[in-house]
């Protein structure tokens, strides 16, 4: 397998990486973007990369995408990652961007997809409802058909950054007595209609990310359905294909082991036993994140070819995500006691933090990392995917 670059992407490569040193907002480097920026703030990026023509590198130039090669979306999405940068609004531009041009009607791309590529519309994801996560075929919300409009009624959970969003997509029941995967519809909600309510839900790493939405008699014109009515299990798995292979992370995991062995050689001495053992399993890691990209790069390769990459989606979600996790358990480990304390949310409360500043945001990574082998589909879904897809079982 060739790994080089041709001189091409090369060159494109370099062009990203001279991008964004020179165009990434300074106000936007803050030890937690997810959590610690305003929304205003969190939409300066995005809002670079639309006027650059960058802003959606999976979408057909028809649509308003760059027009790139699968190489060069690869190269774009690693090296943003690498550089640290807030990555765009992913339920907009990554998510229900792609459903609403690959499923959608002309008057729903005319009117939804130039406000999810400007950041005009916010929009987060309604799939998960208590007692349905990872098992979405059971969801319980319900949208009954009344004449032009749908009245839904249900409870939406972990729904992320809702309290900034203008619009929620949502999977609801419209066919209570079909089987469980063929009654659901995709719904499209504007979060001002009435009877929507956002709860925040307070993270065991002290940031509010997450939410609970109500639904309470929500009327919801018919003209919001994507697609078919009750075909809605269909675009949610196109939906989550989509999620789950940005989640290798090869990028984010590279950029966190660089940060990891300055922390390890600032805080224990060479002499500790303890030493050695951080730099096996510092090794280890890395050799876990080399062995992820290059089947990475070998499925972006079948993918130039036109090659459908099939479960990899699946495998990218497990590996990619058990990765970071144990980078940021080491690294909460070598930061010794300074690890015990979390920062005050938000960021701009005044107390003192003990210890050197790369210890400050540590036990809140290791904590909210916690989170990243259940979202998405649980790690345990995507072992079951794979055990049918390739093993056959």
């Amino acid at each position: 397998m060739e790994l080089a670059l041709s001189a091409e992407d090369a060159a494109f490569r370099d062009e990203v990486r001279a991008f964004i040193v020179d165009n990434y907002p300074a106000e936007m480097r803050v030890p937690n973007p997810e959590t610690d920026l305003t929304k205003e703030q969190s939409l300066l990026w995005h809002r670079i990369l639309h006027k650059k023509g960058w802003i959606a590198p999976l979408w057909p130039k028809e649509y308003g995408g760059p027009g790139w090669t699968v190489t060069q979306r690869f190269i774009f999405e690693q090296e943003t990652s690498r550089a640290g940068t807030l990555p765009p609004l992913a339920f907009s531009v990554t998510m229900v961007g792609p459903v609403i041009y690959t499923f959608g009607n002309k008057a729903q791309k005319k009117k939804f997809l130039p406000r999810i590529l400007s950041g005009e519309d916010w929009w987060c994801q309604g799939y998960s409802e208590p007692g349905s996560g990872s098992d979405l075929a059971t969801v319980r919300t319900k949208a009954v058909r009344e004449g032009d409009h749908y009245v839904v009624n249900g409870h939406k959970t972990w729904t992320t950054l809702a309290q900034h969003a203008d619009w929620i997509f949502c999977l609801v029941r419209t066919d209570p007595n079909a089987k469980p995967q063929s009654g659901i519809s995709f719904l499209l909600i504007d979060m001002k209609s009435p009877g929507v309510t956002v709860r925040p839900i307070i993270t065991i790493d002290g940031s509010h990310e997450v939410n609970d939405v109500f639904l309470e008699d929500v009327r919801v014109p018919v003209e919001n359905l994507v697609g078919e009515e009750n075909k809605g299990w269909t675009y949610a798995k196109f939906l989550l294909g989509n999620e789950r292979t940005s989640m290798a992370g090869i990028g984010r995991s590279t950029r966190y082991l660089r940060k990891l062995k300055q922390i390890v050689r600032a805080e224990i001495p060479a002499d500790d036993p303890a030493y050695l053992e951080f730099l096996r399993d510092i090794a280890r890691v890395e050799l876990d994140v080399l062995a992820l990209e290059a089947t990475e790069l070998r499925v972006v390769a079948q993918m130039a070819r036109g090659i459908d990459p099939g479960p990899a989606a699946s495998l990218f979600k497990i590996r990619g995500t058990e990765i970071f996790q144990d980078i940021t358990e080491l690294t909460h480990r070598a930061i010794g006691n300074y690890g015990l304390a979390i920062r005050e949310h938000p960021i701009s409360s005044n107390r003192f933090m003990p210890g050197p500043d790369y210890g400050h945001t540590t036990s809140e990574k290791y904590l909210n990392a916690r989170k990243l082998s259940i979202y998405g589909g649980s790690n345990e879904i995507q072992r079951n995917i794979i055990a049918k897809a390739v093993l056959g079982l």
